[in-house]
């Protein structure tokens, strides 16, 4: 709980992401039985809106996320040979807002209710005369949750701009650190707007304000307008890590230079650009008019020409290459045809006459859910089996990964392209039964066995996890993969400092340049001395506490609790503003790992 360590950061951050994910999860299966079958009575019709909200909004803002984030404060940090991130106190702050809003927004079940207006929460269906108390358990946890992503995209712009090691200039960061430095700066743009919108909603809700209730002379619309400028640059917040993850596992398994780098660095930065200029897309039928959905259908379609680059210089790079046809690399082989997939049912949906038919049916749900799950889901299984040894000192069964990427891939697509189709025949998103007899019962059964199959395979990795843990052989060297960038430079485990002395770059793909040009080392670009460290803290955590009390103390104004909201709220501020105070009144320069103290270490890694 005091960690300010990139490293150990990271962990929490997989560990809180698996959570929310297996929660995630559950809750689809669930759903998913409840459409086994016409009229069935699993679950009633409001506990499904609840199951779909939660399910929604789990994934996308307190799983994908944080798991990304697990990943970039490992990796990048390493990947640009610097000792730590930009701001370590920051870094601990920005998981410890994460997690405490997402439990905020976890404890609306036991409050009456989780909220149940969508992962989009649309006014009015989110207003206070038509939505539970779970729709402020939904503002106030996702405010909080979003200050701790805003505030660690800014320490990773920082981190990447200043703390390169000498020689490594912008066009010889991997591709991962690009990807990285992007998804922050979407961040800063796409979490303001959200912030703002969630700020306004929870005003109409708590303090009777009428931002969205036309009968006071708000303006629903409004608020897609701010949900979907900072939803569109969502998706790619979670798009372009995955990119980034699957830039490195090929090359490193096809053992061949990433083709194309530069064209492909230019690629995320038009990606990036015009991911804030196709928003509208999710309003066609909301009747802005010709003129605006003609406009944005083409800056949607244009988004597509860089993302066809980038498919294009990973196939050119498996192509002529010496592949090695292990789990990381299956997983990453198969995102590029499953991604491709979901991409032009994107372009599809991008025309604005047909999006009028398919806009509420299923065919959208199997869209999103080719990229998501196609797209990013199997970049993170790929990172995860490709970056675990370095992370946990030991490599996953083999084996039991081949067998869980079969069962995910044949139930990822078994569930979700069948969807299309049950789009195309009629059925309705959101809706939590059917009437028999319309041509939908054997796809909808279909589709459960195939949520059925992914369910399985996530079972399969947790247990694959702790067989692992038991049984594997320790890694002892750095370089399990012959992999060729700077985090498999330094030892495993990684030791606290990272490095003993900050590495010179010479080329792009650092490690296998040295392996052909060099003696198999990093050189060193200082000479060996002191290691300086941050400390750790506690206030991170008082700081996300005292928000979290205060979150709740403003929810209970609709809560019949034994204490007044007021009390909660001055708690809450007291507890986070007497953090800050303290922090502010610290004089804390870290301390030193001597010169000696290294030695030794590295003696013992080496």
């Amino acid at each position: 709980m005091t960690t300010v360590d990139h490293k150990k950061i990271a962990i929490l951050y997989l560990l809180a992401g698996t959570l929310f994910f297996l929660k995630a999860g559950l809750m689809a299966v669930i759903f998913r039985i409840q459409l086994i079958a016409p009229e069935m009575e699993f679950i009633s019709g409001q506990t499904f809106n609840e199951f779909i909200t939660m399910h929604g909004t789990l994934m996308l803002f307190l799983a994908v996320t944080p798991i990304f984030f697990a990943f970039m404060n490992f990796v990048v940090p390493l990947q640009i040979g610097a000792r730590d991130v930009a701001f370590p106190f920051v870094n601990a702050l920005g998981f410890w807002l994460f997690f405490l809003g997402g439990l905020l927004l976890s404890l609306s079940w036991f409050f009456g209710g989780a909220p149940d207006a969508g992962w989009t929460s649309y006014v009015p269906l989110a207003s206070r005369e038509f939505g539970g108390v779970g729709i402020d358990f939904y503002v106030l946890g996702l405010q909080i949750s979003g200050f701790g992503t805003l505030v660690s995209g800014i320490n990773f712009i920082v981190t990447i701009i200043n703390m390169r090691a000498p020689g490594m200039t912008m066009m010889r960061l991997p591709l991962f650190c690009w990807t990285t430095l992007l998804t922050s700066i979407l961040i800063v743009f796409a979490f303001t707007p959200l912030a703002a919108g969630l700020a306004l909603l929870m005003l109409d809700r708590i303090f009777d304000a009428q931002f969205f209730i036309p009968g006071e002379g708000g303006n629903v619309v409004i608020w897609q307008h701010i949900f979907w400028i900072f939803g569109h640059p969502e998706v790619y917040i979670l798009v372009l890590p995955a990119f980034g993850m699957i830039s490195e596992v090929i090359p490193a398994f096809s053992k061949k230079r990433l083709f194309g780098y530069t064209s492909m660095v230019f690629a995320v930065l038009i990606i990036a650009f015009l991911s804030f200029m196709v928003w509208m897309h999710h309003m066609f039928t909301v009747g802005i008019g010709p003129i605006a959905n003609s406009i944005f259908a083409i800056s949607t379609m244009t988004i597509a020409v860089p993302t066809g680059i980038k498919i294009f210089n990973w196939l050119f790079t498996m192509w002529g290459g010496k592949l090695t046809f292990n789990t990381a690399m299956i997983f990453a082989a198969s995102f590029v045809p499953t991604f491709v997939l979901g991409g032009v049912t994107g372009v599809m949906l991008a025309m604005a006459p047909v999006d009028h038919l398919y806009h509420d049916t299923y065919f959208v749900v199997a869209h999103f859910h080719y990229i998501i799950v196609g797209g990013i889901v199997l970049g993170i299984f790929a990172a995860l089996f490709y970056w675990y040894p370095k992370m946990f000192g030991h490599k996953l069964n083999e084996t039991l990964g081949m067998i869980m990427f079969w069962l995910f891939y044949i139930g990822f697509h078994l569930t979700f392209f069948i969807q299309h189709i049950l789009g195309l025949v009629g059925m309705p998103r959101r809706v939590y039964t059917y009437l028999e007899g319309q041509g939908m019962d054997t796809m909808n059964f279909i589709s459960t066995i195939g949520a059925f199959l992914m369910a399985v395979a996530v079972i399969i990795l947790i247990i694959n996890i702790v067989y692992s843990a038991l049984k594997s052989e320790p890694v002892t060297v750095d370089d399990p993969w012959d992999a060729r960038t700077l985090e498999w430079a330094t030892h495993t485990p990684v030791p606290e400092y990272n490095f003993a002395q900050t590495p010179q770059v010479r080329s792009l793909d650092p490690v296998f340049y040295e392996k052909i040009h060099g003696n198999g080392k990093m050189k060193p670009a200082e000479p060996l001395d002191d290691i300086h460290m941050p400390s750790g803290s506690i206030l991170p955590f008082f700081i996300s506490l005292g928000l979290f009390i205060a979150g709740f103390g403003f929810i209970s104004f609709h809560l019949d609790l034994f204490i007044s909201p007021y009390v909660l709220i001055a708690i809450g501020g007291i507890v986070t503003f007497g953090s800050m105070g303290l922090r502010s009144m610290q004089t804390d320069h870290g301390y030193h790992i001597s010169k000696e103290t290294v030695e030794e270490m590295e003696k013992e890694l080496s």
